[in-house]
């Protein structure tokens, strides 16, 4: 379909890699947590728009770029966890009464879920080295094979982020009584940052 070798196959990979726990599945959980549904959507378009960039670098010779060159990919590893390693950082020093880590305007939402993804070795690997395994070189069409990926990755990744969104949205909703609990999450989700961030740093 659309020069895309089993495309069943290519759908269930990508349903695979959005379940992988990771920072862009913290990041949703956390803006709807923080912004409501409006947060938590405002969170996916931003993950659908930082993993579109990502794929369409590749497709213009960046994932050459960065297997010829690993002191590149290093540099992005090493940014990226210290990106990480601080937004955890400053989650876990947060006293109460302090504004929040996640700002809850949506468009903020959307700016860190860009960050997020692009800096996430994970969606790196995943477009620098696994999506091209699935383009069928005999019945490739340019752009439309491409085009017919980026839009398959678009709708599975929306229909994910919704339905962590709700489902966030309705266990928030009945622990929002309990700031303390609210607080315990936060620190939680702070140590899990700093460490997907010491995780790639010492990922080779």
């Amino acid at each position: 379909m659309f020069g895309i070798a089993d495309y069943g196959a290519f759908a269930a990979a990508i349903v695979v890699f959005l379940l992988i726990p990771g920072p862009g599945n913290l990041a949703l959980v956390t803006s709807t947590g923080k912004g409501g549904i409006k947060g938590g959507l405002a969170a996916t378009f931003g993950v659908i728009a930082g993993d579109q960039v990502l794929m369409w670098l590749a497709v213009a010779g960046v994932a050459a770029l960065l297997a010829a060159y690993p002191a590149a990919f290093s540099a992005v590893q090493w940014l990226g966890a210290a990106y990480l390693a601080w937004l955890g950082f400053k989650m876990l020093i947060a006293k109460p009464g302090d504004a929040p880590i996640l700002n809850i305007r949506p468009r903020q939402y959307f700016q860190q879920a860009i960050v997020i993804t692009l800096l996430n070795p994970k969606a790196i690997v995943f477009y620098m080295a696994f999506f091209p395994l699935f383009v069928d070189p005999a019945r490739h069409q340019g752009l439309v094979t491409f085009g017919a990926m980026a839009a398959t990755i678009a709708v599975l990744t929306f229909a994910y982020g919704l339905s962590v969104t709700l489902l966030t949205h309705f266990l928030a909703a009945r622990m929002r009584a309990n700031p303390v609990f609210g607080r315990v999450l936060e620190k939680v989700a702070g140590l899990f940052l700093i460490g997907f961030g010491i995780k790639l740093a010492i990922s080779k």
